[in-house]
């Protein structure tokens, strides 16, 4: 009898170099990373500054390339794309949230939730239905027309959360999604991104605090560019 394959990871790094160069000076950010994530996992990628934390989300979320090594996205090699290749991964099964927010002072909170997916060239109707539904998973409804200007901190980061998720992509990065939160509001975003783990997302998360590095179900420690294994 054929036993099942197991599926391949989701995100598979084997041997990836990131340098910074300068014109006297070569660094490595990311020092020979071998990295997989499954699907459904929660992942916290955590250490000091300058341990190449968030070079390695960029690269994850393909807005940087590395310099060396092989990156496998659904066992898709990445390094193997066009530039328009790359682009259509990145808005069709990525997901970003930012400690900054980024949110567009423009726009509504509805309208800012509604952008990926006018990118997408979803329907008007469908893009209507789930942007009203990932407004009320992070009950923010109430606040669709209300500018960021308007809104809390907490508020803020939880509609950049609705604009993560309206697009159902395969794995949310979050880059310190709670740096710029009290504790309050940043338990309130932790709790709703555990949330979105149980159902099954996949998260990778970038964060130098052990609080919210504990609700991952794993943590990957970096340390001048390398994963650190822990001592058995």
């Amino acid at each position: 009898m054929q036993q099942p394959t197991t599926p391949p990871p989701l995100v598979e790094l084997r041997s990836l170099y990131k340098y910074h160069k300068t014109r006297d000076l070569q660094t490595a950010a990311l020092n020979g990373i071998n990295l997989h994530i499954r699907t459904g996992e929660f992942v916290a990628i955590t250490g000091p500054s300058g341990s190449g934390k968030s070079t390695l989300l960029n690269v994850l979320g393909l807005i940087d390339e590395p310099s060396k090594g092989t990156y496998l996205f659904g066992g898709q090699d990445t390094g193997r794309l066009s530039h328009g290749g790359r682009s259509r991964l990145r808005k069709e099964r990525m997901g970003f949230v930012f400690q900054s927010f980024n949110l567009i002072d423009e726009l509504t909170a509805e309208e800012n939730v509604e952008l990926p997916l006018i990118y997408q060239k979803v329907a008007v109707r469908e893009r209507r239905e789930r942007v009203a539904a990932a407004l009320a998973e992070l009950e923010m409804n109430h606040r669709a027309g209300h500018y960021p200007r308007q809104l809390s901190g907490g508020q803020q980061q939880r509609i950049a959360i609705a604009r993560a998720i309206v697009t159902r992509p395969a794995v949310i990065l979050a880059d310190e999604p709670t740096g710029n939160l009290d504790s309050e509001n940043s338990r309130v975003v932790m709790e709703k991104l555990t949330d979105f783990h149980r159902t099954g997302s996949t998260i990778v998360m970038v964060t130098h605090s052990p609080e919210d590095a504990a609700y991952a179900s794993r943590q990957v420690r970096l340390f001048d560019g390398m994963e650190l294994i822990p001592e058995s």
